[in-house]
């Protein structure tokens, strides 16, 4: 996962031996070593220049990147975003994910066997610093593949729950599966965010890894605290760099993950959002360290090249001739996401949870 910290950016040689690299990697002819090394060199080089200058000059910067976000809309690039991740077909990610599904950070000790407990793990976690009870309303915005959504409705099944994503193909997949489950306290809506509006109060709405999608927070936590009962609370499983946000924008060969994975979106500082209490009141906030998804990028990774045949398959249904190619995109979406999360120790880049209550 690269970063885009600094408006200096990279030489023209510089930028030209990155394309051809990436052109490269993308064609599969570097080992893991290699590219792994190679992301390292990228973050190392992105951080360096993320903290030149003066720290009264980077706060300028900051102060103005929140300004600029706050008067757009809530998410930008929205169908980009749907067609780089969430309309690639269902049978790719049942075969590199966990059980659930989970598509964002699953918790991991020592104790932890396999993806499959550390999904269970990060789920409950959740629900716990969530303060979730049987017989709650809650609305699960941004749920993915519903990993959310179907655990908790099996946890908690006196509850209801209003699962929202922009993303048919994952309604469908919820549907089915919720189906499959007897589970009828589960409804999907598919929505843009910048459109949503549900007609009932809630008492939890719960995100995991649905804001770095948004990009003017200060008007999605003012609907958010509209959507609250009296007494609701909202929590937020969100990915960040412990001082520095920064949006993905695709300027140049460097910006492959704006580009490929993830357009629109950004990579949000740990105390950003403490800026955002107008309408919610931060209550609790907790850090992830970054190797807890170190550790699960690797082991979508290791899936991935276990089933590097039915993987190529299912691609080319989607990519026809280009299957081989998004094969090895994946491959290193997964690699560059594992070192930025492991990057000194999992302190740099990590998940931060966030309790928060209406004013």
């Amino acid at each position: 996962m690269e970063l885009k910290a600094s408006t200096r950016g990279p030489s023209a040689k510089s930028l030209s031996t990155i394309g051809i690299a990436l052109r490269m990697a993308e064609a599969g002819l570097f080992p893991e070593l290699v590219l792994r090394a190679g992301t390292r060199h990228l973050l190392q080089r992105r951080l360096r220049e993320s903290v030149s200058g003066s720290v009264e000059a980077r706060e300028r910067e900051q102060t103005a990147l929140m300004d600029s976000l706050a008067g757009g809309p809530i998410a930008i690039d929205v169908a980009a975003a749907n067609e780089q991740h969430y309309e690639v077909p269902a049978p790719f990610f049942e075969l590199v994910l966990g059980p659930r599904l989970k598509y964002s950070c699953c918790h991991w000790d020592n104790r932890t066997p396999n993806l499959a407990a550390a999904e269970d793990a990060m789920l409950e976690l959740t629900a716990r610093r969530a303060k979730i009870q049987d017989g709650m309303r809650i609305l699960d915005l941004g749920c993915g593949w519903g990993s959310f959504t179907l655990w908790a409705a099996e946890k908690f099944p006196n509850s209801n729950i209003l699962a929202v994503s922009n993303s048919h193909i994952q309604r469908a997949f919820i549907e089915g599966r919720a189906t499959e489950r007897a589970l009828t306290n589960v409804r999907v809506e598919t929505t843009d965010i910048n459109d949503f509006q549900p007609d009932e109060p809630f008492d939890r709405v719960v995100s995991i890894e649905m804001m770095e999608h948004v990009r003017n927070h200060r008007a999605l936590f003012e609907r958010i605290a509209a959507w609250l009962a009296d007494d609701g609370l909202a929590f937020s499983h969100i990915f960040c760099h412990r001082s520095h946000a920064y949006t993905y924008e695709h300027r140049d060969p460097s910006d492959w993950m704006a580009k490929n994975f993830f357009t629109g979106g950004m990579m949000p500082s740990e105390g950003m959002f403490q800026r955002y209490q107008d309408d919610l009141v931060l209550r609790e906030q907790w850090r992830v360290n970054g190797r807890h998804y170190h550790r699960t990028c690797d082991a979508w990774l290791e899936r991935l090249d276990q089933n590097r045949d039915t993987a190529l398959r299912i691609l080319a249904d989607g990519y026809g001739s280009d299957a081989s190619r998004w094969f090895h995109r994946w491959r290193l979406f997964f690699i560059a996401c594992s070192e930025l999360f492991e990057y000194r120790n999992g302190a740099e880049w990590f998940v931060s949870h966030y309790l928060w209550e209406k004013r």
